[in-house]
């Protein structure tokens, strides 16, 4: 007979067969629960009697498989404090008994994350308090695939006044990270996209996985070729991404003539352009500088994020786009995955309408400023630093008289040292004329980053 076990502090369904009586049942039951992982180890178990009483056995049934499974060792008795689930040893997987278990790096200098112990626990938890005080009920039901009217109001002022972009709350559609806006935005794309070279790889994956062909738009010492969109092998792209404030990996900003030459072909061609702005609120020597999409919101997509900001666990996006391509953008959020979750919608407006999000922000741009000063002064005398003026990482350029960057990168792990290499970034590799280290200077805790980057400049020294 089966039995839905229940209040018992956890809920357990436990198949009692009739098979050699009920005691064994029972035996067998918390054996394969407990061998299975549905009873998790240090989980106490009820009373002989309230587990009699639930599941409608005599209490010395209970006792004596409960006494059984603790002479096998599955479960133990403690007086006073009841009976437990004891774990059991892990079992070695079959055909792997001697694979060693990879090492964490005892630094990592990668880039892609911000300092995640940044982020405002308790600023978040007031504003999630008030947030959903204030909520209507209908927040904690299915979401308007656009998003949160609450967040993208306050989206609205806040791009506008910190970043120039020209946003009304109904071209505003919030999305689940910046990965999740590129796949919609190729998926609505009817042609090949130009993507910066170099540029992050797992993007030009996500284009592709989308459906739409990646061509190679090349990036000099004044950011993004624009001037090349609609010559030679690039004739045929229908939209270009760029990352105008703080390309990546380079960390040039977009010379204002390339600005205008990218807006000048969107709008002749009737292309798009993308704006990936993924950290542009961290600018170290002046104002940041302001989004493109302010020169031509008819044609350009800006996409921010939470990620760098705040953290990337937020899973929180937003596209600011074209009239023409709200609706045909939220169809295809609707059938992606219905809408983002709303809470933190609702919690990050709260935030941002309080301005405690800029209070943030401001105190994240000094955190960072402070970590590149260390880069520079540890490294710039010696080293050609490149991108150091913005965003939370830099390029270390590689004379052309060292070892290979892969050498140089093995070299670094065998000091315990993670570091990234520009030439997984080329659209075609081995063709890179440049080659570098992409230094993240955001993630290192406080006390591993001085020695992370004396363990780089002795790295280095060594080449």
């Amino acid at each position: 007979m089966s039995m839905s076990w229940a209040n018992l502090g956890v809920d357990l369904h436990l198949d009692l067969d009739a098979v050699g009586g009920r005691r064994f049942a029972l035996e067998r039951a918390l054996r394969e629960a407990i061998r299975s992982g549905r009873l998790a180890p240090r989980t106490r178990l009820p009373s002989t009697r309230a587990l009699a009483a639930e599941l409608s056995l005599a209490r010395n049934t209970v006792a004596a498989a409960y006494e059984q499974l603790v002479a096998e060792g599955y479960l133990a008795a403690h007086t006073g404090s009841g009976t437990t689930v004891v774990g059991l040893p892990e079992r070695p997987v079959a055909g792997t008994p001697s694979a060693p278990t990879a090492l964490a790096p005892r630094y990592d200098l990668r880039p892609g994350s911000p300092d995640v112990t940044t982020f405002p626990v308790d600023a978040w938890v007031r504003a999630t308090r008030r947030a959903l005080a204030s909520a209507p009920a209908s927040a904690f039901d299915y979401c308007d695939p656009h998003g949160r009217i609450e967040l993208r109001t306050a989206l609205a002022e806040y791009l506008g006044r910190t970043r120039g972009v020209l946003a009304d709350p109904a071209h505003i559609l919030i999305c689940s990270g910046y990965v999740q806006a590129l796949a919609l935005l190729a998926r609505l794309v009817k042609g090949p996209i130009a993507m910066e070279d170099p540029g992050l790889a797992f993007h030009r994956d996500v284009v592709r996985h989308a459906g739409a062909d990646v061509l190679a738009l090349p990036v000099d010492d004044q950011g993004a070729r624009t001037d090349e969109l609609g010559r030679g092998d690039l004739t045929s792209a229908r939209a270009a991404v760029l990352t105008p404030a703080h390309q990546y990996p380079t960390g040039v900003t977009l010379h204002p003539a390339r600005r205008h030459t990218a807006v000048a072909w969107a709008g002749a061609s009737q292309g798009l352009l993308i704006e990936d702005d993924y950290d542009g609120e961290f600018r170290y020597d002046r104002q940041p500088v302001g989004a493109l999409q302010g020169m031509a919101p008819d044609n350009v997509v800006y996409v921010g994020t939470a990620a760098k900001t705040l953290g990337p666990a937020l899973r929180l996006a937003w596209m600011v786009l074209p009239e023409r391509l709200v609706e045909p953008v939220a169809r295809a959020k609707r059938l992606t995955d219905l809408h983002t979750e709303a809470i933190g919608q609702l919690t990050l407006a709260e935030l941002i309408t309080s301005h405690a999000y800029d209070r943030h922000i401001r105190a994240c741009r000094q955190h960072y400023r402070r970590r590149r000063d260390l880069l520079v002064e540890r490294l710039g005398h010696h080293h050609r630093l490149h991108g150091i003026a913005a965003g939370l990482h830099a390029l270390i350029q590689l004379p052309a008289t060292t070892p290979g960057e892969e050498a140089i990168v093995e070299r670094a792990a065998g000091h315990g040292l993670a570091v990234s290499g520009l030439g997984s970034h080329w659209h075609t590799p081995g063709r890179a004329e440049v080659q570098g280290l992409i230094i993240g200077y955001a993630a290192p805790s406080p006390a591993n980053y001085p020695a992370a980057l004396d363990t780089l400049a002795r790295t280095l020294r060594g080449t």
